[in-house]
């Protein structure tokens, strides 16, 4: 894949980021002080990708490299490329591995989802990817750029992310994603049969019953002949509020999930 360079971080300044950390201070995370802001969401998706020494790994909307980080954080050997179409984040996300003494594995590309430029097809072992989970025909726009960039749907929908993602993926390589579950049957419908042995994980607010899942990952394989099966999925918080000992062994301790 031919370098693309990043361009220089002049948009961004010590005024308009903070210094942040990540899995308890193990990772640095530089970040915007407005607009979107690395959440939990892409410490779970980092848990849940099953990446082992050597693997190859694709992030379709990097940000800041967050998930990136911690991947590489738990999985040493792994080469991840992070694509990013905002170049002044895309810059912060390439300081951040820098940051991490990470650059030697995590390199960052400025290119929209739509043409991934530069990338091969079928060349990951594994894709990764928390796409905007808002369509702008159903929400008010963002006057913020980063946040409305990454919270609402490009033209094209979620259809294009998950085309993607089959599309860089080897055969029988690995597809990771977080979504919102309530749009868990349009992302099946997206998948268009391509990919089979398919393990939709909840992530349950907490113990309550009849609580429903505002969150989901999805691991699924391209052209695998499996079918989908459905996890117990992990309980996120405890009666008192408190993250529960299995989501703190993610947040706090970088542990996998196993799907």
């Amino acid at each position: 894949m031919p370098e693309i360079p990043l361009p220089p971080l002049e948009a961004l300044t010590a005024e308009v980021t903070t210094e942040d950390s990540l899995l308890n201070g193990r990772l640095g995370l530089r970040q915007t002080t407005k607009g979107f802001r690395v959440a939990i969401d892409s410490v779970f998706l980092a848990a849940a990708v099953p990446a082992t020494a050597g693997d190859r790994v694709l992030e379709l909307g990097t940000g800041v490299g967050a998930a990136a980080l911690c991947l590489a954080h738990r999985v040493p050997g792994c080469q991840i490329v992070g694509l990013e179409r905002q170049p002044d984040i895309a810059r912060l996300a390439a300081d951040n591995a820098v940051l991490n003494r990470l650059e030697d594995r995590i390199k960052i590309v400025v290119s929209d989802v739509c043409r991934t430029t530069g990338l091969r097809p079928a060349s990951f072992d594994h894709v990764m990817a928390n796409p905007p989970h808002l369509d702008p025909k159903r929400g008010l726009p963002s006057p913020d750029q980063y946040r409305q960039a990454a919270k609402f749907e490009m033209a094209g929908g979620l259809s294009v992310w998950v085309d993607q993602c089959v599309n860089l993926v080897r055969p029988r390589g690995g597809i990771t994603l977080i979504h919102r579950a309530d749009r868990l049957d349009e992302l099946i419908a997206c998948l268009g049969g391509r990919t089979g042995g398919t393990v939709v994980f909840p992530l349950w607010p907490n113990g309550v019953a009849h609580v429903p899942a505002k969150r989901i990952l999805v691991y699924t394989r391209r052209g695998v002949n499996a079918r989908m099966s459905l996890a117990q999925g992990l309980t996120m918080h405890r009666s008192d509020g408190q993250f529960t000992t299995e989501a703190q062994a993610v947040l706090r301790d970088g542990q996998a999930l196993v799907l």
